[in-house]
């Protein structure tokens, strides 16, 4: 079928709408009609060249929702009519990975899968003729996809696909860091740096979790103001004395746990510093730049801090994410005001712009 998607044709230009053939899905795989998508930080990311990883031409686009169209053979755990969310972090439910409860990093297709293929190692997408990588195994910068089946989380319906799709990525990273990699405790004190999506979403976990104190820290007035709505108790403007301003407010003894959603090291690092003596623990969520490295002084470590990354939220995401997106239905979870603006798929480019200059927290792309 022909479908018009977002293409990445080369580092650091804007991404060029145009037309593509997708093929049907294969056994194991789905096609999906896109409703929704997300314009994230990792998508910008990837078009500006800094990810080592990276690789052009492909569909950007990974925080997605839709409605499962068709169904290739062998498939089970979708069927057409089903409404979805996309997963970048796959659930096999049989490598030993998914069978562990200590991570959510399922191996079945992760090879092929940073390469740009599906399964199989081939795409379904092309332009005359020549293939198109896809991007995390989802490229939802288009009007269809086809993905693999356990790569798709089924919800229910009543849930807003132009919400649902935060769920794809930023909201859960943010909600699962503070659930189920820190497991936050109830009476606990949180501080979390950086109030964007993940951070915001982490604010939200917190709350969930029972924290009696959260503190937001974040330059921009409007952020932490969205950051009270979704549960801190205090916020600050960050600096070079954030951590000096978080012992203040605890009187001296830092936070039980700290979480970093910048991608910058020194605030890394600023989240390490806050952390209690004895037991904090600072769960690092955001992605560092290129070549970056984090420095901690050993002494910080030895009294009893501890250092920990999160990798979406540790949501194995088949089971996870529609347990998230149940908990938004029910009125846990306030989703509208994280949405900025509402685009189309030709303006994605903008999306990034607006990224960049923070405007907003997320723009959304809605299909037609």
């Amino acid at each position: 079928m022909r479908i018009r998607a977002a293409v990445l044709e080369q580092f650091g230009a804007p991404l060029q709408v145009a037309e593509l053939d997708l093929a049907e899905p294969a056994s194991g795989e789905a096609l999906v009609r896109l409703v929704a998508c997300g314009v994230c930080h990792t998508d910008l990311y990837t078009a500006s060249g800094a990810d080592p990883s990276g690789y052009a031409p492909t569909v950007l686009g990974h925080e997605g929702a839709g409605v499962v169209e068709s169904v290739g053979p062998d498939v089970s755990l979708v069927a057409p009519g089903d409404h979805v969310v996309t997963l970048f972090s796959p659930q096999c439910g049989d490598c030993v990975h998914c069978r562990s409860p200590r991570t959510n990093l399922c191996l079945a297709i992760r090879e092929q899968q940073n390469r740009g293929y599906l399964p199989d190692g081939t795409t379904r997408l092309s332009r005359n003729g020549e293939p198109i990588r896809h991007f995390m195994g989802t490229s939802t910068f288009a009007e269809y996809t086809v993905m693999p089946e356990i790569a798709l989380a089924k919800i229910v319906p009543e849930a807003p696909l132009d919400r649902a799709c935060l769920f794809a990525c930023g909201l859960s990273t943010g909600l699962g860091a503070a659930l189920n990699t820190a497991r936050v405790e109830p009476g606990s004190v949180c501080a979390v740096f950086g109030a964007g999506m993940v951070g915001l979403g982490v604010v939200a976990g917190c709350r969930l979790a029972g924290a009696e104190r959260i503190v937001a820290i974040d330059p921009s007035q409007p952020r932490r103001e969205l950051a009270r709505g979704q549960g801190a108790s205090d916020t600050l403007a960050g600096g070079p004395d954030a951590v000096e301003s978080i012992l203040e407010l605890t009187g001296g003894f830092g936070a039980d746990y700290t979480f970093e959603a910048t991608g910058r090291v020194d605030v890394m690092r600023q989240a390490v510093e806050a952390a209690r003596m004895g037991w904090g623990l600072c769960t690092v969520a955001g992605v560092a730049g290129k070549g970056e490295t984090l420095d901690i002084v050993p002494r910080l470590l030895i009294t009893g801090r501890r250092v920990c990354g999160s990798s979406f939220g540790g949501v194995k995401g088949r089971d996870g994410v529609p347990q998230l997106v149940d908990r938004y239905v029910a009125g846990e979870i306030d989703v509208d005001p994280f949405i900025s603006h509402r685009i189309t798929l030709d303006d994605v480019t903008s999306g990034f712009a607006k990224m960049e200059a923070q405007d907003g927290i997320r723009s959304v792309i809605e299909f037609g």
